[in-house]
């Protein structure tokens, strides 16, 4: 029997004013795989991942992670919205990456992977702490765990970010656009990160621009355009013999 997918975004839409962004996206992803998404800037990318870990209301549609409807809960035929806590306990599940780094310019590197253990999950910080220590080895910063993000490079910022999200126990990790804001020596060391993740079992959802990347990485590529997804399947079927004119009209600019 197989299993359900470990996130399943339904139908979604979402509107800003007048413009709608994302119009009907359909998204599973299973357990363990890693899906790329593909598309011109403001195609409803990043929009989608930030629907998924609720920085972002939808408009209409569903969204489930490990099952759980996220962001609302039935009330009869109605859905309602969650109360603050409770949407801070699903966004826990759900970790996210995003292309500025927001990491606490005041605190070390090591306080920004153990503060949302110890805010949010309650854990005392000498528990927490050794495993942050791993965590930053892990990403290849375990001697600038007392270093301040204005000491480090672009690249090394990063990889504090992904160690803060991992830090969560995340069942999902969503990147948007992780070495967009980088310099072009600097993206390999992340994307290297993240390529190990993968080998590791991640359920990730990454939007990106680097296409070798999402060749090598991804079991599924979803490309978007206008707010909707226009193509679907392996890296072969998408990046080698997409079906879409349009697909095949933004890989002729990108590749």
């Amino acid at each position: 029997m197989q299993q359900p997918p470990l996130l399943d975004v339904r139908g979604v839409h979402k509107w800003f004013g007048h413009l709608h962004v994302l119009q009907g996206v359909n998204l599973q992803v299973a357990r363990g795989e890693v899906t790329c998404i593909l598309g011109p800037s403001g195609s409803g990318k990043s929009t989608l991942l930030r629907t998924i870990n609720q920085l972002e209301q939808v408009d209409r549609g569903r969204i489930y992670v490990d099952g759980e409807l996220i962001g609302y809960r039935p009330r009869g035929k109605k859905l309602v919205a969650l109360p603050e806590r409770d949407l801070c306990r699903q966004r826990a599940s759900i970790g996210m990456v995003f292309q500025s780094f927001n990491l606490f310019p005041h605190m070390s590197t090591l306080a920004n992977v153990i503060e949302a253990p110890v805010g949010v999950l309650r854990q005392s910080r000498d528990e927490v702490r050794a495993e942050a220590l791993s965590l930053l080895a892990r990403v290849g910063l375990g001697d600038k765990a007392n270093t301040y993000p204005r000491q480090l490079s672009g690249g090394q910022q990063q990889r504090v970010a992904i160690a803060r999200a991992l830090a969560m126990h995340p069942k999902l990790l969503l990147f948007d656009e992780p070495t967009s804001a980088l310099d072009p020596e600097l993206v390999g060391e992340v994307l290297d990160v993240i390529k190990d993740l993968a080998r590791e079992g991640f359920t990730m959802v990454v939007v990106t621009h680097e296409i070798s990347f999402a060749r090598e990485v991804a079991d599924t590529i979803m490309f978007m355009d206008d707010g909707r997804v226009v193509e679907t399947g392996s890296p072969e079927q998408v990046l080698s013999n997409p079906k879409s004119e349009r697909t095949r009209a933004f890989l002729s600019r990108v590749l």
